[in-house]
């Protein structure tokens, strides 16, 4: 690897300079065991890990849009972040975001979670006022369909937002008329 921050230009040679960076961290993994992939297609996720019990094989994937809009030394986080999941995955054959994982991380000095990198064209929120929010890159179920949900803070219903126009809606109905008034959906 050249000296200096690592400018990756192209999805492979991202993966390329994300091999060497992992074996670089300290932590026991078995890198042999760990498949890269570089995913073009996620909007909200900076990376993922998944495992195969069967194979025992950890795949990390890495999001070439979120390595684009944080550039390689924020993106180190990811993949450090991403290498805490393959070690677990290996050593428990789970993993998660709790106790286990935040003692990991911190010795790695890796993010708990990695920073958001395309802001969401969706957004739920309690239609009863309280301050429950949780924002959606895709139309899930409760943004289709977001009458047969409750609050989970309150109990309260649940009012979608189309970000961009500030259309609301509160039903299937009112999803299919904003289907149909928004442009750029």
């Amino acid at each position: 690897m050249p000296s200096g921050t690592p400018d990756p230009d192209t999805p492979r040679d991202l993966l390329s300079y994300a091999r060497i960076y992992a074996e670089s961290v300290d932590l026991d993994v078995d890198h042999d065991a760990i498949e890269w992939e570089i995913s073009k297609r996620a909007r909200r996720r900076a990376g993922a890990c998944s495992y195969a019990p069967d194979g025992e094989t950890v795949t990390i994937r890495l999001t070439w849009a979120a390595y684009r809009e944080h550039g390689w030394r924020q993106f180190t986080n990811t993949i450090r972040h991403e290498l805490v999941h393959a070690w677990e995955f290996q050593e428990h054959g789970d993993a998660g975001h709790g106790e286990r994982f935040r003692e990991q991380a911190a010795r790695v000095d890796a993010p708990r979670h990695c920073e958001a990198f395309a802001d969401p064209r969706l957004a739920l929120a309690c239609s009863e006022g309280c301050a429950w929010r949780a924002d959606r890159h895709r139309a899930s179920r409760p943004v289709r369909d977001p009458g047969g949900y409750r609050c989970p803070d309150c109990g309260g219903g649940i009012r979608v937002e189309h970000v961009d126009s500030g259309v609301t809606w509160t039903d299937a109905a009112g999803y299919e008329r904003a289907r149909g008034v928004v442009d750029d959906w």
